[in-house]
């Protein structure tokens, strides 16, 4: 009797052994990956059947409409993460026209779902609105019409009193120019500036390069780009609602998902994008940045499988 008590002790111990040891290593085994389809699920655009996406309407290149339908660079990467959620095809997707200004109220109201439309990322638009990104790094540069290309070559040009300088509002250009001690209008658009200066009203107009490109690309002989050192360079992001955490995953995900493509070597949604509208264009050839805060997620799987 003795001797089965202790066959059965020894059995009883070895088991409790066991099962602490195999405690052990779960509790040391990472946890499991949530899905694209779990964040999708926690995002307020779940159960939408259209997805509504701020972007510009003035910009060419970047974000304009043409013969009805909108094109340009930032919407090509807006229809390759609307793509990406699972909201493929024109019918799912509403582009609605937001201007620099417009674009946080736009994001707060809830009139769009997020914006991509040359949208800079700073510290202060962050205490606003999330930012998923950079998609783009791009520098504040100055458009002269061509009568003045010889006049207007230096930041000291800018302030010169005589020359009337340009910009929208809102903009990140709009405070460097201050900060650079250049008076400027404010007008609502980039747009407003160009037809300004060719309709003579004013002399120059400051803003992103790849805007700045677009219009030259629409005249191409009426206007100069000019390079300044206004020493900054911009980031250019997606904005979301700075209540939906799991969207800017979602979006940030998908970002580096063709970031991730063009690294490996094969054509990614960012290159195809980047060769059909800025490419020909901008004077230095351009790689996609890779995306800041990417999340670890599964695609598309309802179940993450362990690593």
């Amino acid at each position: 009797m003795s001797r089965f008590r202790s066959v059965a002790t020894t059995v009883a111990v070895a088991t409790t052994l066991l099962l602490a040891a195999a405690a052990g290593c779960d509790s040391q085994r990472e946890p499991e990956l949530p899905s694209v389809q779990e964040k999708l699920r926690e995002s307020h655009i779940w159960g939408q059947p259209i997805l509504r996406i701020g972007v510009a309407d003035d910009e060419p290149l970047m974000g304009e409409v043409r013969n009805g339908t909108h094109v340009g660079f930032d919407v090509e990467i807006a229809r390759y993460i609307a793509a990406s959620l699972g909201y493929e095809g024109e019918q799912r997707v509403e582009f609605v026209n937001v201007s620099t200004e417009d674009r946080i109220p736009a994001l707060q109201g809830g009139v769009v779902d997020f914006v991509v439309s040359s949208f800079s990322i700073t510290d202060e638009r962050k205490k606003l609105v999330s930012f998923a990104g950079p998609y783009f790094v791009t520098t504040q540069e100055v458009l002269v019409p061509t009568r003045h290309k010889d006049a207007i070559r230096t930041i000291e040009d800018l302030r010169n009193p005589k020359y009337k300088i340009c910009t929208s509002g809102g903009s990140t250009t709009e405070a460097e120019l201050e900060k650079h001690q250049v008076p400027t209008v404010v007008v609502k658009d980039v747009w407003d500036c160009v037809e300004g200066i060719r309709a003579g009203r004013y002399d120059a107009v400051s803003s992103d390069e790849t805007i700045l490109a677009g219009f030259l690309a629409r005249h191409p002989t009426e206007f100069e780009i000019v390079d300044m050192p206004f020493g900054t360079s911009e980031l250019l992001g997606v904005g979301v609602p700075i209540g939906d955490p799991a969207l800017r995953d979602l979006v940030a995900y998908f970002l580096d998902k063709s970031y991730q493509q063009g690294r490996n070597g094969q054509t990614s949604p960012w290159q195809t994008a980047y060769n059909r509208t800025l490419g020909p264009w901008l004077r230095v050839e351009k790689r996609q940045p890779q995306p800041l805060d990417v999340p670890k997620l599964v695609d598309f799987d309802d179940k993450a499988p362990r690593r």
